[in-house]
């Protein structure tokens, strides 16, 4: 339990070093050229992807606890699956770095726009949320029940 813990630790720090620097070199609004294919585009988001449901916090808030209990009762049905567990590290982490955002400043710092094709703009925390919940339905709807103990 230990080795999830400090992985959820240090992606929670990676996402809110990033904001912190994105706030502290970016404008609001303000795009800058970062990869091909991806720019750093400073929002303040009080709403979800898309800005869906602004300025709903406590609903997040609710949704936040809700996710926080749900992701440790999925814990303990994880078993000895890593990837399951990867998973469901990605979801804390995630939970817990826009969460922080929700209550420190009443909305969530997002910076990363894809200028390839047209989607919502994210930070590192969308994305251990978005990568840990495709782990967990690969693992619910392909993989659970079909492990073999290890031998």
């Amino acid at each position: 339990m230990i080795v999830p813990m400090i992985v959820v630790a240090l992606l929670v720090a990676l996402d809110q070093v990033v904001k912190a620097w994105v706030v502290a070199h970016i404008a609001v609004g303000e795009t800058v050229a970062f990869l091909p294919g991806l720019a750093l585009t400073h929002l303040q988001n009080d709403g979800a992807a898309f800005s869906m449901l602004r300025g709903q916090q406590w609903f997040f808030y609710l949704i936040t606890v809700i996710s926080l209990v749900v992701v440790a009762w999925l814990w303990r049905d994880a078993k000895h699956s890593r990837f399951y567990k990867a998973g469901l590290v990605l979801i804390l982490a995630g939970t817990l770095g826009n969460f922080i955002d929700r209550l420190r400043f009443g909305a969530v710092t997002d910076m990363f726009e894809t200028t390839f094709m047209n989607f919502a703009i994210f930070n590192v925390a969308d994305a251990c949320l978005t990568i840990g919940v495709i782990i967990v339905v690969i693992y619910l709807l392909f993989m659970d029940g079909k492990e073999h103990p290890s031998r």
